[in-house]
């Protein structure tokens, strides 16, 4: 038997990228900076939708606490600040990932649906 045993049904080469645009190591490099940006994008989405969900939490207790309204309106703010600033790294990060995909070489894909 040969050192070079295939047991999967697909195999998958890589790329091949010309020596004019950096070779296998930029290839290599850009496609893990796109990782890298996806999950950082992955990362602030998830900040955002949590940022958010205590800025309503803090809303419903402001109406709920009359006493202490001015603390949780206050916190809402602060949170409503927080998921902003988040959605916009993410949004960064999004344009990020597609800069790097486009140096990677990667194809745009268009869908009907």
């Amino acid at each position: 038997m040969s050192k070079e045993q295939h047991r999967h049904l697909f195999h998958h080469k890589k790329e091949e990228v010309s020596a004019e645009y950096g070779g296998e190591a930029m290839y290599e490099k850009a496609r893990k900076e796109e990782k890298h940006h996806k999950h950082l994008q992955h990362v602030a989405e998830l900040g955002a939708v949590a940022a958010g969900g205590f800025a309503l939490y803090e809303k419903h207790q402001a109406k709920k606490d009359p006493e202490n309204a001015h603390r949780h309106k206050i916190k809402e703010e602060i949170a409503a600040a927080a998921a902003v600033g988040s959605g916009g790294f993410a949004f960064h990060e999004h344009h990020e990932k597609k800069r790097d995909k486009k140096e990677a070489g990667g194809k745009k894909h268009h869908h009907l649906f």
